[in-house]
């Protein structure tokens, strides 16, 4: 690339750095950029979401796991951001019945594979692969990571003694 094109990317290069430094809440704010944009990715993330949308578990209602036995997809007309999450919900009663118990609602393991946590390491899951077991809600990433998660008793006590070294890994 000749010189001219690399001193006319410095600026932009380094506004880029500037907000990237100055954290999500000076992006909201920053001029040019859509205050809507997800936050750029960190580590420690409290909830698996899509990157490029923001959305928890691909959009689908958690509270509807414990309704009609298969999730249904939320709508945009009923959101709520917590933690800087978007939670998309069926219904406006599903999205009160969250965000007054989210702990009661939300996905285990943080929507991640509890297999792969089990494992060590943080794996995507499908929101259409889930169990409920006791009153937690745990996604998989496969139907053959739900068969052996659900055979294999220790494999939850394993998850959860590996849980919070993983969760020091993930990006969000």
């Amino acid at each position: 690339m000749k010189a001219v094109t690399w001193r006319g990317l410095l600026p932009l290069a380094a506004c880029l750095l500037s907000l990237a430094a100055a954290g999500p809440a000076a992006r909201a704010n920053a001029p040019g950029l859509p205050a809507d944009l997800p936050a750029l990715p960190a580590l420690g993330e409290l909830m698996q979401r899509d990157l490029r949308t923001g959305l928890a578990i691909n959009g689908f209602d958690p509270v509807s796991y414990r309704l009609g036995g298969k999730p249904e997809a939320g709508l945009a007309t009923y959101e709520l951001m917590q933690d800087g999450i978007v939670w998309r919900f069926a219904s406006q009663a599903n999205l009160e019945a969250f965000r007054d118990a989210p702990a009661i609602y939300a996905p285990a393991f943080a929507g991640f594979d509890p297999t792969g946590v089990a494992d060590g390491v943080a794996v995507d899951s499908d929101p259409s692969q889930f169990a409920i077991v006791g009153s937690r809600l745990f996604l998989f990433r496969t139907a053959e990571n739900r068969r052996r998660f659900l055979q294999n008793a220790g494999m939850l006590a394993q998850a959860e003694g590996r849980w919070s070294s993983v969760l020091r890994f993930v990006a969000r």
